[in-house]
């Protein structure tokens, strides 16, 4: 797709690029309103992973053979590209795992729980996925470390003066998601880095839902980790990637072993390579990479001003759509958002409602999210969530919005 600098996106045709758009479910026009949980691929990334397969599949820096070398130049490439979309200063910070939980384990394990003594704490929100509140549960298992919670308004706003006041010499590490997965809230990543970079206190940012919608720099940012997923980047599942400060991954031991992450292994002992590659134990996911770099490839062709306009356009006319029905409660209605709405009707469970729309062929989740201390903190056992991306259109928010309004009578 050739770039469409300074003009409104033209989303009829971005839709083209995405194949399962265009299809159908219980009979009607598929409305996927679901990106949060995965993104749909444009047809260039599924080419790719297809021509891998079909013409240099091989396992990649073990093989002198042509297919050997251009399986690996293509897996590498990924990594360049993904140090360029983050702005990461090196391309030997950007470890290659199968998603934000891996490496967020790889930090627990290899970088927290080495260090962690008891009484000392790690600092999260009430706003964090799973994925990033039990690893730091289990390695403060291990250490008799603690978890802190930082808390958020009712809006789904995190307390960003609470936040910093939490920073006592206690915390050990603080752990915190760029943009909410339920709340659709952005966090103020660059102020929070500045506030524990003063206190000497390692940052780590969940970025999941972040790199799909927003410019991530990593230079500006400010933070010691950043972990982010390629499935909701509209790449492959199994991809993903820990960005770490290089003086960091060098002082890191490995976590997982085996082949590829290795110098040389004697039955004495065994000297490890260097990051990133100390952290790249076994076959990798080729495929996956060649997709997410095919991916990000995809997205350097579209006008990024255009799509963060359309998006928020789209979260403007979701929400007030959302607030015109009546029975409705939205769940979190933060200033800075992209574009996830969560809400609940009156006298409808989430699952319930979620199965009938589907029969109208709209797809969102119900359910706690991955968030159970978030609907905790709502005191709700799920949410519904419609979750946008660049692809979706105005006029499938009020095919949707109509839909409710049709379904939500059967279960009055």
């Amino acid at each position: 797709m050739s770039p469409q600098q300074g003009r409104e996106l033209d989303v009829a045709r971005v839709r083209e690029d995405f194949p399962l758009l265009a299809r159908s479910v219980h009979g009607k026009p598929l409305v996927y309103f679901d990106s949060a949980n995965t993104a749909q691929k444009p047809r260039v990334v599924i080419d790719a992973v297809d021509r891998y397969y079909r013409e240099f599949n091989a396992n990649v820096s073990r093989a002198v053979h042509q297919l050997g070398e251009e399986a690996t130049a293509a897996y590498e490439a990924a990594r360049d590209k993904l140090a360029h979309f983050l702005g990461a200063p090196s391309r030997e910070e950007i470890v290659l795992t199968s998603g934000t939980t891996q490496a967020i384990n790889l930090v627990a394990y290899s970088f927290a729980l080495p260090r962690l003594r008891p009484g000392d704490e790690i600092l999260v929100t009430t706003m964090e996925h799973h994925a990033n509140i039990v690893p730091w549960q289990l390695v403060c298992e291990r250490t008799g470390a603690r978890l802190k919670v930082a808390p958020i308004d009712a809006r789904g706003e995190l307390l960003v003066d609470r936040f910093v006041e939490a920073l006592t010499p206690s915390v050990k590490l603080a752990a915190v998601a760029h943009v909410s997965n339920v709340l659709g809230t952005i966090n103020p990543v660059a102020e929070l880095a500045r506030a524990t970079r003063k206190r000497g206190i390692p940052l780590l940012v969940d970025g999941s839902q972040a790199a799909p919608h927003l410019p991530v720099d990593l230079r500006t940012l400010g933070c010691d980790f950043y972990a982010m997923t390629g499935h909701k980047l509209f790449g492959p599942t199994g991809t993903g990637a820990l960005w770490a400060r290089r003086e960091i991954l060098h002082d890191m031991p490995p976590f997982f072993g085996g082949g590829e992450m290795i110098r040389e292994v004697r039955f004495e002992g065994t000297t490890f390579a260097d990051p990133p590659h100390r952290f790249e134990a076994g076959t990798p996911n080729i495929s996956g990479f060649v997709g997410l770099g095919a991916a990000i490839d995809y997205l350097g062709g579209l006008d990024h001003a255009a799509l963060v306009a359309h998006e928020r356009a789209l979260l403007d006319h979701l929400t007030d759509a959302l607030r015109a029905v009546p029975g409705v409660r939205l769940f979190g209605e933060a200033a800075h958002k992209v574009p996830v709405v969560s809400f609940l009707v009156d006298g409808a469970h989430a699952h319930d409602l979620a199965t009938l729309l589907d029969h109208e062929g709209i797809a969102l989740r119900s359910g706690h999210h991955c968030a159970h201390p978030l609907m905790q903190f709502f005191g709700v056992p799920a949410t519904l969530r419609a979750s946008l991306a660049f692809y979706n259109t105005h006029e499938e928010i009020e095919r949707f919005v109509a839909a409710l309004a049709r379904v939500r009578t059967l279960l009055a």
